[in-house]
């Protein structure tokens, strides 16, 4: 059972350092949702300093929507001090099967470091899997394969943790699975939310070592953010400044009202 609201309490008295390595097109965005949740964000792509920085935060959040192969080479680095730290490390596939050097460095990264929480859209996690599909630019793509059998497979494969965001997200692990029923349809109306979502996947697992636990909390509570939102705002640009100010004060109540975490086998 994920006792969500008692680790979303957690990341609000701990305030967890969650380092992030990640996208330009999202940074401010992250930065803000990290802040609105209740932990603590900073952004350090430069390869001289991201170990170093990793040595004094609490989890690291790895995002190559905006990759290049020196931006690759810092995130290893980092990575391999939150390994040596035992610091979680969380990797959002963005755009993994749109190129093949997008694909290739992503499967360099897997190889390279122990990533604890994997996360991308269905089209993102079927190719990482093995499956023939493509990712359009960023934006998943209908797959015949079952996204969560998919997910179990790295998951077992990497011995890790393989969320899989979409109108309801797939939490899988070795031992459990979670899915998750929380969210809103705007959420794909504008750009960065999965972006939003690994960075607070990043903030519940730097309080909790059980990251399937941890994965389906943090997707919760977004999800649940996410339909306060909607329920006040008139369009796009509204939704994403509501959806902020919802996490902000988002409180146990509801949280125990809205949850919707489902296991499966």
């Amino acid at each position: 059972m994920v006792d969500t609201v008692a680790l979303l309490e957690e990341v609000r008295e701990k305030k967890p350092l969650v380092h992030h390595i990640t996208n330009w097109v999202t940074i401010y965005d992250c930065a803000n949702v990290v802040r609105m949740i209740g932990a603590l964000p900073v952004m350090t792509h430069a390869i001289e300093e991201s170990s170093e920085m990793q040595g004094i935060a609490n989890a690291l959040v790895l995002n190559i929507g905006t990759l290049t192969p020196h931006l690759v080479e810092s995130m290893v680095k980092a990575a391999k001090k939150a390994n040596e730290l035992r610091h979680p490390v969380v990797l959002d596939a963005v755009g993994v099967g749109a190129t093949e050097f997008r694909t290739r460095k992503a499967i360099e990264i897997l190889d390279s470091v122990q990533v604890d929480v994997l996360k991308g859209n269905k089209s993102e996690i079927a190719k990482l899997a093995g499956a023939n599909v493509f990712t359009r630019g960023v934006e998943a793509v209908e797959i015949e394969e079952n996204v969560a059998e998919l997910a179990a497979k790295i998951a077992k494969e990497r011995k890790n943790v393989v969320v899989v965001t979409g109108e309801h997200d797939v939490v899988a692990s070795p031992d459990k699975s979670y899915l998750v029923k929380n969210g809103h349809a705007l959420l794909g109306r504008f750009v960065g939310t999965g972006c939003l979502a690994a960075s607070v996947l990043g903030c519940f697992a730097a309080v909790e070592i059980n990251y399937a636990n941890a994965s389906a909390a943090a997707l919760s509570c977004f999800g649940i953010a996410a339909e306060l939102a909607a329920l006040k705002a008139k369009g796009p640009a509204a939704f994403k400044q509501q959806l902020f100010d919802e996490l902000y004060n988002l409180d146990t109540a509801a949280v125990k009202k809205m949850q919707k975490i489902e296991g499966f086998k």
